[in-house]
């Protein structure tokens, strides 16, 4: 048992669907099984891709799906992340990008690093460069100096897991703080300890651990659960058709139900609750393969 917490964050960008529900439903059985409260944040620093999440909030509810505390608002925390960003420049840790994402794309990478890396184009511009760029009316993003290229994480499914960790950005162009900054912010501010989301985010873990380490903070454990597919073997997407609680028509507890059973908890037509599914929810006995949806 643990003081901590788990959490779910969806980005407010139209109704979840049975994929996301499904990392929602996982993320409250491991947080509640080890004792933790279970915190929910909505992603909205993106203002081109946020929405009103009423309706994702509600379907959460209707599953059962509680949570603790107040719901956190991305939205609401950019002093946080401007303090931060400020201590890490005052450090000497952050430097002025004025690449594009062609010009990243098409820059050769390190080996071990993912497509779209980013090589360090900019980490050494002379001065007088720096202020060639700004004179010609580009606006430059704010990149952290990463000090290692390459980090381990332990996940609780996958083991050891090593990946790149480049000069990740941490406030966008046009202002924005970036992705990576505040999620680990913002999990580091309300307790979060334990993060269950799907494994297609396992890859960009290590630079996120990677500033957990900068930071100073200790990192959350990690549980990368296995996503949802289409009938071609593609992750799950709205465009596939009837895929959310909405468009399928269906009720809340069969919605659960197929849930359930999807993680060997129950029948698809038997009727549960969260916490009859949390009575019988073992973490280690989740399945391991995708479960295909339609």
């Amino acid at each position: 048992m643990t003081a901590g917490a788990g959490r779910y964050a969806p980005t407010p960008s139209g109704d979840l669907h049975i994929g996301n529900l499904r990392t929602a439903l996982l993320a409250w059985l491991f947080a509640r099984r080890t004792g933790r409260a279970f915190r929910l944040r909505i992603d909205d620093l993106d203002p081109d891709r946020s929405r009103d999440p009423a309706g994702q909030l509600a379907d959460l509810a209707a599953l059962g799906l509680t949570h603790d505390g107040p719901i956190v608002r991305q939205s609401a925390r950019t002093s946080s992340y401007a303090k931060v960003l400020d201590g890490l420049i005052e450090g000497g840790l952050v430097y002025e990008c004025f690449c594009t994402r062609r010009e990243i794309a098409e820059a050769p990478t390190a080996p071990h690093h993912p497509p779209g890396a980013y090589p360090g184009t900019c980490r050494s511009l002379t001065r007088s460069e720096i202020e060639a760029k700004h004179a010609s009316g580009r606006t430059p993003a704010l990149r952290l100096r990463a000090e290692v290229s390459a980090l381990t994480i332990e996940d609780e499914l996958h083991g050891a897991f090593a990946g790149g960790v480049d000069d990740m950005v941490l406030r966008r162009a046009d202002g924005v703080h970036a992705y990576n900054l505040a999620v680990v912010i913002d999990d580091h501010d309300i307790g979060v300890d334990q993060v269950v989301r799907g494994d297609d985010l396992l890859a960009s873990t290590p630079r996120q651990a990677y500033l957990y380490d900068v930071l100073g903070h200790p990192r959350p454990s990690y549980v990368h659960v296995p996503l949802v597919l289409n009938a071609q073997g593609q992750r799950l997407a709205k465009r596939d058709g009837p895929v959310t609680m909405r468009d399928l028509g269906l009720p809340a507890h069969l919605v659960l139900a197929m849930l359930g059973a999807s993680l060997g908890l129950c029948a698809d037509d038997e009727q549960v609750d969260v916490e009859v599914l949390l009575d019988r929810f073992d973490p280690n006995a989740i399945p391991q393969e995708p479960w295909v949806f339609g």
